[in-house]
């Protein structure tokens, strides 16, 4: 029996209702539809609860629609192909997919692990420093079920049967990010006469704006995205790279790019090709235009299955017409959730705003007036609840300093919490490229300083968040980028028409109050993957680790498949708190290569047993074979 999808939009989205899909998740049937991915297609059967946290083996449900999923990861199908540790929210759909949950036993539902969540007290961060040391001839046992319970997913144990390619590549302007900004100075650059390579990891290009109702030049902005890649697809001296993730960024402007060739069709189906395609790069110039990642906010059990950041959803309900809820509750400081919200409410949810912040602007308030939703200016959230999924949301009134409640709490009934704490531009790249970053006290975000190579950030990559402005940058970078290489062509384009709306400054409130008598097992959970606590940040602290670097290890922090993409910021900005210090001061980890993780076939491709490591021979190695010589391997 396949079931119904009972969540799914009858009608919008970028599916294609014509191509039903059906696959297996933890050995049960679903249907989908081709364009979704096998997070939109679980949301729209009704699914939220796909997974166990690392530590604690808490429930937990999909919380991004993007690279950064740092909770709904699971093992993709069997034998020799199986692939542990892959986020949900990018895996595409096709016929006969089979997934399973992971970090669970016996079943998802029934997890003996969860024992650790109510011995979470003796389980803080750190404690496996403290605790595997006495007596030393213990070791060899505790080892034992040390490796057991470490890692997540199920390595394959058989020969890999998939082939890999490599291609060395040169080009004027690489541009990184196939959103407007990226689109923008792909086609500049392009005009100007320049070799271009856009590069993209979705499977198609267009961005931020897939999932989003954005209008350009008075047209949906859709319309715009197919005008651009259209005009690029004519030039004959542009590639572009789609399903292709820019994996590292090194010295000389070198770079490489994961191409997915076929890894998102069933297994096996097409053996003329590759899986995947390793592409090297040398760009005289480089755009990253990567745009940025919504952070989450930090709440009393803010990682319920049910909760998530307020642009997934909203990208759920455009892009893949699922609504994930059907009574939200939107919690935010900043003004992005407010398009969220009304997005949400005019797909069939009901909504209930709460802004930590006094009040948005007037046109915002009027929006939401408009669908009847309601406003709680100046309130935060005390507590969530529910097991398998969030059931209501308790709020109340902050107080001036923002560090407790005051008045009343209200419980609000609900079966989805949608949170925006703000955006982080996503700034792996530049830092692999070893440019230094700059906190930006009024977008309070981490944004690029001056580079290091020859590069420019642009778009959200830069901390430009408003359309209007991202595609104005992406529009100089990629003339910029083209005249650096040698290319001034001057070529007529009038920037396109965005309207700009009235923006209420974001408040920054890194760590919600606790309330005066919480639950005894109640978190704020800063790192979802690794069951990272606002409480084990402080502990650390309190036991000397001050450098950013070292809580990074003394809590894992920032050490799961995700690499920090939701908790970095969060992390960063309430150890400042607990320090006492300005956050541009605490300073920032190191992101280094791959963005997200590559497959080592890919990095071997065909250079695979004899070919591994060639054998280099002089003319004289027969003579010296029949002579008895004794080879020693030099170089």
């Amino acid at each position: 029996m396949v079931t119904t999808q009972v969540c799914r939009l009858p009608h919008g989205g970028r599916i294609d209702r014509e191509q039903p899909i059906r696959f297996h998740f933890d050995d049960r049937e679903y249907s989908g539809f081709a364009g979704d991915t096998l997070a939109s297609a679980l949301l729209a059967n009704g699914v939220h609860f796909v997974g166990r946290s690392f530590k604690y083996h808490r429930p937990r449900g999909i919380l991004t629609c993007g690279a950064e999923e740092p909770n709904a990861l699971v093992q993709l199908e069997s034998g020799a192909r199986t692939q542990p540790n892959l986020r949900a929210t990018q895996i595409e759909l096709y016929p006969g997919l089979e997934a399973w949950s992971q970090n669970r036993w016996p079943s998802l539902r029934f997890d003996i692990g969860e024992v650790n969540s109510a011995l979470s007290r003796i389980l803080p961060s750190g404690f496996y420093y403290k605790t595997f040391m006495w007596p030393r001839r213990a070791w060899m046992t505790y080892e034992h079920f040390i490796r057991k319970a470490a890692g997540l997913g199920r390595a394959p144990d058989a020969a890999d049967p998939d082939r890999y390619d490599k291609m060395h590549a040169h080009c004027d302007v690489l541009v990184v990010g196939g959103g407007p900004a990226g689109l923008a100075a792909a086609l500049a650059a392009a005009r100007a006469g320049a070799r271009v390579m856009l590069a993209d990891e979705q499977a198609e290009f267009g961005g931020a704006l897939l999932g989003r109702n954005d209008r350009i030049d008075d047209k949906p902005a859709t319309e715009w995205v197919e005008a651009i890649v259209g005009e690029l697809a004519g030039f004959e001296d542009v590639r572009l790279l789609s399903r292709s993730t820019v994996a590292g960024y090194y010295d000389h402007n070198y770079l490489t790019i994961v191409e997915r060739v076929t890894d998102h069709l069933p297994p096996g189906s097409d053996s003329e090709r590759p899986r995947l395609r390793l592409w090297k790069v040398r760009a005289a110039q480089v755009v990253l235009a990567t745009g940025s990642h919504e952070r989450p906010l930090v709440f009393s059990d803010n990682d319920r299955p049910g909760i998530m950041l307020a642009s997934a959803a909203q990208a759920y309900v455009n892009r893949y017409a699922v609504r994930p809820g059907s009574s939200a509750v939107v919690v935010t400081n900043n003004d992005s959730a407010y398009t969220a919200a009304c997005e949400l409410s005019d797909a069939g949810v009901a909504v209930t705003m709460v802004d930590v912040r006094s009040g948005a602007s007037d046109a915002r308030r009027a929006l939401l007036r408009k669908r009847g939703i309601e406003v709680l200016a100046g309130y935060g959230v005390q507590s969530t609840s529910g097991r398998e999924r969030v059931a209501s949301v308790e709020v109340a009134a902050l107080n001036a300093s923002r560090d407790g409640f005051s008045g009343a709490t209200r419980t609000l009934r609900c079966d989805l919490v949608c949170m925006s704490g703000g955006w982080n531009p996503c700034v792996h790249l530049y830092s692999q490229s070893r440019g230094r970053l700059a906190y930006d006290q009024q977008k309070a975000c981490f944004v690029p300083g001056e580079s290091v190579q020859a590069e420019r950030s642009a778009g959200a990559a830069s901390g430009a968040f408003e359309l209007a402005y991202a595609l104005s940058e992406g529009r100089e970078a990629g003339k910029a980028a083209a005249s650096a290489a040698g290319f001034r062509k001057r070529a007529s384009s009038a920037s396109p028409r965005v309207e700009l709306e009235e923006e209420t400054p974001i408040e920054p409130l890194w760590l919600f109050p606790r309330r005066a008598r919480g639950a005894p097992f109640a978190k704020h959970f800063v790192d979802f993957q690794n069951d990272v606590t606002a409480a084990d940040i402080g502990l650390a602290v309190r036991e000397g680790y001050r450098s950013v670097e070292h809580l990074k290890r003394y809590t894992t922090t920032g050490m799961g498949t995700d690499q920090g993409k939701t908790a970095n910021v969060n992390a960063l900005a309430i150890l400042a708190g607990q320090l006492g210090v300005e956050i541009s001061s605490v300073g920032t980890t190191t992101f280094r290569p791959p963005y997200t993780p590559v497959t080592i076939g890919v990095l071997a491709g065909r250079d695979l047993g004899e070919l591994a490591d060639p054998v280099r021979m002089t003319p004289m190695h027969a003579w010296h074979v029949d002579n008895g010589a004794k080879f020693e391997d030099v170089g």
